[in-house]
């Protein structure tokens, strides 16, 4: 394999390292946000309709973001030129509730795709000179928690991106699962028994706080 084909990084790897100039300076990742979430994402191209109007909203959440402890880092194979005209535009731009919306977090120059490359944007089947929306959650020791592919025709829901935030730390602090449309406040999973003895103990032993539906599928109250 040449040092120009790269493989997609995939769920609990390191994310890959790199350097790169942005408009809030340099950055080195993931080292600079060790400690922190991080929610690197791609988009297709600057001065482009879809994109303005996630750009607008991650640029309205971003505070909400931080209040759990979460970095935002954007890309696309733009120029750092191109980046920051674009972002001086946003701020005239009102849509729904957003309007002055300035964007804070770091955008990524990445005119020779490199970055891209390494963590799968350039998809050729859907472009060979855009990214497409891709969207890695970084956990704070540095390892890929998750991963979401959008088309370059569809905005991505960033209230789910926020609740895939607040349900991998849920999990991570309870040492739980979280159920199909978990939000915030609901009850979670607790792990699947791991022998016969166990699973009749919890189906007979059930308390206040936890409860279960067989003795596969069994809840705890959130705390």
């Amino acid at each position: 394999m040449s040092e120009n084909n790269y493989r997609l990084p995939l769920i609990g790897e390191p994310a890959p390292a790199f350097e790169a100039i942005t408009t809030q300076g340099n950055i080195k990742f993931p080292d600079d946000y060790k400690g922190k979430w991080v929610i690197l994402f791609s988009h297709p191209a600057d001065f482009t309709p879809v994109c303005t109007t996630e750009f607008m909203t991650f640029g309205s959440m971003m505070e909400e973001f931080k209040s759990i402890n979460t970095e935002l880092v954007g890309l696309s194979v733009d120029s750092l030129y191109s980046h920051i005209a674009w972002l001086r535009k946003i701020q005239e731009l009102e849509w729904k509730d957003k309007k002055h919306i300035e964007v804070k977090f770091p955008l990524i120059e990445d005119i020779r795709m490199e970055v891209a490359n390494k963590y799968g944007m350039i998809q050729p089947g859907a472009s060979n000179t855009q990214a497409v929306r891709a969207v890695f959650v970084i956990d704070p020791k540095g390892k890929i928690r998750t991963i979401l592919y959008y088309p370059l025709s569809t905005g991505r829901n960033f209230d789910e991106i926020k609740r895939i935030i607040l349900a991998l730390q849920k999990a991570d602090a309870e040492q739980c699962a979280t159920p199909a449309d978990w939000r915030p406040g609901d009850d979670v999973i607790v792990p699947t028994a791991g022998s016969c003895g166990t699973a009749k103990e919890r189906m007979e032993n059930q308390s206040d706080d936890q409860y279960c539906l067989d003795w596969f599928l069994c809840f705890r109250k959130s705390k």
